[in-house]
């Protein structure tokens, strides 16, 4: 049994994407919750779990910047990682129709990613933003709210209790989110890995960054992500994060070393395989 840290409540897409993650490795997860993304490396710190898994980024709303910080600032490695489609879902206590819903609580980014449906099938629904989709999910069912809706996961509503009256009501069906898997009782052997995250820094001249991105395409690294981020304190310098996939583990060392006498600091952040469908 792995005990898992995620941000948010049971039923929601962390924890979806932590039993997506180690159930293909033929384990079972006991869930953490943590209110914050920072609370997830207290659990670690504190033996109240022994893995986290953390979104890092989504097809639509892009980067969850401060979660890179994260990364670079704590001890632990990344060891794997799981993309999660998000489907949202309106779901009540049990024996209602569409008709009954007169309000839906769920967090305000599920509010935008299912605005267009309400609006569409059913405008006199008032939408109430709430702290967390899957908390909306738990509220309703512990009170028997009844007129109330929620907008979650469909684990949210199989875990409460909860009836799904409409499925899939996001606007854009292609969202992804991509989470993080940090385990250190996770080993990947060399065979296997075929990415790596990395965060670095550069002098500040010009050309700096063109050069180490040639060494890497020169060593036939696939850069699948960059994003920098100011380094405090330090005026229009950044810290570069990048993601690279590689067909050869050797290969990916020669261009470590090919490339870090032009950084001036480099983290990885880890070493592991890629997501395979």
């Amino acid at each position: 049994m792995t005990t898992v840290a995620i941000q948010g409540y049971r039923g929601c897409f962390h924890e979806q994407a932590a039993r997506d993650f180690y159930s293909a490795r033929g384990e079972e997860v006991a869930i953490e919750e943590c209110p914050t993304f920072e609370s997830l490396f207290k659990a670690l710190e504190e033996g109240r779990a022994s893995s986290v898994v953390m979104a890092i980024e989504n097809t639509i709303s892009g980067g969850l910047l401060p979660n890179f910080e994260l990364l670079r600032a704590n001890p632990y490695k990344i060891k794997g990682e799981v993309y999660i489609p998000i489907h949202q879902n309106l779901m009540a206590i049990p024996g209602q129709r569409l008709e009954d819903i007169k309000e839906v609580r769920t967090h305000y980014m599920a509010i935008n990613q299912t605005r267009r449906f309400f609006e569409k099938n059913c405008p006199w629904i008032k939408m109430v933003e709430s702290e967390d989709t899957a908390k909306s999910a738990i509220d309703i069912a512990r009170e028997g709210t009844l007129g109330v809706g929620a907008v979650a996961s469909e684990l949210a509503a199989k875990e409460n209790g909860l009836e799904i009256l409409a499925r899939g009501i996001e606007t854009y069906k292609q969202n992804f989110t991509r989470f993080l898997i940090l385990d250190d009782q996770i080993t990947i052997p060399r065979s296997i890995t075929d990415k790596a995250s990395l965060c670095f820094t550069l002098p500040h001249k010009p050309g700096s960054l063109a050069q180490v991105l040639t060494i890497l395409s020169f060593y036939d690294m696939n850069l699948t992500r960059i994003q920098s981020l100011p380094i405090p304190g330090k005026e229009w310098q950044y810290f570069f994060y990048a993601d690279i996939k590689f067909s050869s583990y050797s290969r990916y060392r020669q261009a470590l070393k090919a490339a870090r006498p032009l950084m001036a600091d480099l983290y990885i952040l880890g070493e592991y395989r890629s997501f395979v469908a």
